[in-house]
């Protein structure tokens, strides 16, 4: 009899031992591998959010300077017009009235 007991896994003395280490194990696991992954699911979402935002804000940072770029551009030429001889000429001449002084009228500084 002994040997044909040795050949059973799952008796009455064994049924009521198993049943409660797997709580135990099925609860260790619950409390402690569960709140890992879901706080590592957390980070890893919440860092992937963080990328995209930054990649947004990249573009638009990227969309100002090109912009600013840009005005600077406009800027430099609209200087460059303004300070040109011939207006500065034009506008002595027909604005204010004056005249290209005569040869005597120059004198030289050095």
């Amino acid at each position: 009899m002994d040997r044909n007991r040795d050949r059973i896994l799952w008796t009455e003395e064994g049924s009521k031992v198993k049943p409660v280490a797997m709580k135990f194990n099925l609860l260790l696991f619950s409390t402690l591998l569960m709140p890992l992954f879901i706080g590592g699911s957390l980070f890893y979402v919440w860092s992937r959010i963080q990328v995209i935002q930054l990649g947004y804000e990249m573009s638009d940072a990227l969309k100002k300077e090109r912009a600013l770029t840009e005005g600077n551009k406009k800027l430099r030429l609209e200087i460059a017009t303004l300070k040109s001889y011939a207006r500065i000429e034009k506008i002595a001449a027909e604005e204010l009235g004056m005249t290209k002084p005569k040869p005597d009228q120059v004198i030289v500084i050095r």
